[in-house]
């Protein structure tokens, strides 16, 4: 199978299937919710959208990355929670209703933050050197909002108007996004696997320390303002578990660069094992606030 075949049709259709999934658990009053919750989807939102992409620039600088690999930091680093996010905080006994709506509205809102965040890392970090790529902003909203968006928003309708059918899609959805997620993971690994040696040398500390500093961002910053355990596990989960799959098709399919897609790679590898040790410290509590 060619690259191209794969980057520019395989990947988004897979997103938008993932996406979908997300959409047939939606409804309006998840988007509700952040209204209910004020102070904890405020906290969660300016993590998500403003510190996350802050410490992913500084991170790029104080690891002196090349600047393919500071840019596909920032893609990761731009890209709201994914629908993973979700199941790894009902297994920590997180505040469910908050993560899915933290997982929506970044869903959303991300749209129009990611082609602007990109912009910024490819003229910061591709001035100076002979690689000169330009992110068209207008499109790249469109087709981020085709392979997002519309597909969560047809999820959403069919749970709204076939409530039953949804249902029963809700449980084969799931399984076909991870197998799906996992294939797009593989892929990329095996596509680079005679440099992959050479790419967790180049990315895995940092991607690593950006999970976890993301991580810890959420939880101080929700005990700072005394949120309940619940909600400050889910904003420690929304803040280091993002979309692995959009941020692989942004690099590959939307701005056409493979090697930009490894810092996203790796980061999904290792957001699973950081998230794995919450559902193991959380998941285990007898009592719930």
């Amino acid at each position: 199978m060619e690259n191209s075949i794969l980057t520019a049709v395989i990947l988004p259709v897979s997103l938008a299937i993932i996406m979908l999934g997300m959409g047939l658990t939606l409804v309006i009053g998840n988007f509700k919710k952040v209204f209910q919750y004020p102070k904890a989807a405020l906290i969660g939102l300016t993590n998500q959208l403003i510190l996350l992409p802050i410490v992913g620039f500084i991170l790029a600088i104080l690891f002196n990355l090349t600047p393919t690999m500071a840019v596909g930091l920032m893609i990761i680093a731009a890209c709201p929670g994914g629908p993973t996010s979700n199941l790894i905080t009902h297994v920590a006994k997180g505040d469910i209703a908050l993560s899915i709506s933290l997982t929506a509205i970044t869903s959303l809102l991300t749209v129009f933050t990611i082609p602007v965040i990109i912009s910024y890392a490819l003229s910061s970090f591709t001035a100076n050197t002979d690689t000169h790529i330009e992110l068209p902003i207008l499109n790249t909203i469109i087709q981020i909002m085709g392979i997002t968006i519309i597909p969560v928003s047809i999820g959403m309708l069919i749970n709204r108007y076939f409530p039953n059918f949804a249902k029963k899609l809700e449980s084969p959805m799931k399984i076909a996004s991870t197998v799906i997620f996992v294939a797009v993971l593989l892929g990329i690994i095996l596509a680079n696997k005679h440099s992959i040696i050479s790419y967790l040398k180049q990315v895995g500390l940092v991607t690593l320390v950006l999970n976890l500093s993301t991580m810890a961002l959420g939880y101080f910053s929700s005990k700072l303002f005394k949120l309940p355990t619940k909600q400050s596990i889910s904003i420690t989960i929304e803040s280091g578990i993002q979309n692995g799959t959009l941020a692989i098709v942004i690099a590959t399919s939307i701005l056409q660069q493979t090697e930009m897609s490894i810092p996203a790679a790796v980061y999904s590898l290792l957001m699973f094992l950081s998230s794995g040790v919450l559902m193991w410290k959380f998941g285990k509590r007898k009592t719930t606030d």
